[in-house]
């Protein structure tokens, strides 16, 4: 029996390919560690991206927080406000379909519940801007004392503008005499009536106290009577 002979060397490798026998060729450490270092730098990049997102979330979700109760309590204040000019209190409460549209807007996560709470702080800034320029035109909203003045000041100037007139009508005589007298009492009916005018016609809520400036009130009822007073006597003394 004849021994089968042994290639060796190239020849092997050029036998072995050709009868189909050929084993993978060896990978070399070299390109196993760049393609190592290539999955750690992308996953490291997976990983940055993720925490950044993270980290904007967290940023969004305490900003949003803090944006929220500012615009609670924006809306809470400018609630009172509209209630006390007569705004019915349904009318001041969102509809199932704004809820609805509100709950749409924020389904972004965080950074879209953010963008709709500044949005809504920007619209209650823009009410808030429309009441003050209403409130400027309305006496009711000005201070105690000009507010005030109009009604004290129409009272006190009334009966001393009557009796100049009487006094301009019929000179030195009974008339302006009598018109003098009975004209002595009449700053305390003008201030009574004045303070009685304004809890008529200024109101305010109910945990506040309106302030009717009793002394601004009572000097501004008894200055004009005084001088008109005082001319009259000095009139009526010299003629």
């Amino acid at each position: 029996m004849v021994p089968k002979a042994t290639v060796t060397g190239p020849g092997r490798q050029r036998v072995a390919a050709a009868s189909g026998d050929a084993t993978p060729a060896a990978v070399e450490p070299s390109t196993v560690w760049a393609e190592y270092l290539a999955a750690a730098r992308q996953l490291d990049g997976v990983r940055r991206s993720a925490a950044a997102a993270a980290g904007e979330q967290a940023r969004s979700a305490e900003a949003a927080r803090e944006e929220l109760t500012v615009v609670r309590t924006g809306l809470a204040s400018q609630q009172e406000r509209l209630r006390e000019l007569g705004v019915p209190a349904i009318s001041l409460m969102p509809s199932p379909p704004e809820v609805t549209e509100a709950s749409r807007s924020m389904a972004g996560g965080p950074a879209a519940v953010l963008a709709a709470l500044r949005a809504a702080r920007g619209r209650a800034e823009a009410a808030d801007a429309a009441l003050a320029a209403r409130r400027r035109f309305r006496p009711g909203s000005w201070p105690a004392r000009p507010r005030n003045l109009l009604v004290y000041g129409p009272l006190a100037l009334l009966v001393p503008l009557i009796q100049v007139v009487v006094y301009a009508a019929t000179g030195v005589g009974p008339a302006s005499v009598a018109a003098l007298i009975c004209g002595l009492p009449m700053p305390a009916v003008a201030f009574v009536a004045g303070w009685v005018g304004v809890g008529r016609l200024f109101r305010v809520s109910p945990v506040e106290r309106l302030d009717r400036t009793v002394r601004f009130g009572a000097l501004v009822c008894l200055v004009p009577a005084v001088l008109v007073t005082a001319g009259l006597l000095l009139a009526l003394l010299a003629g």
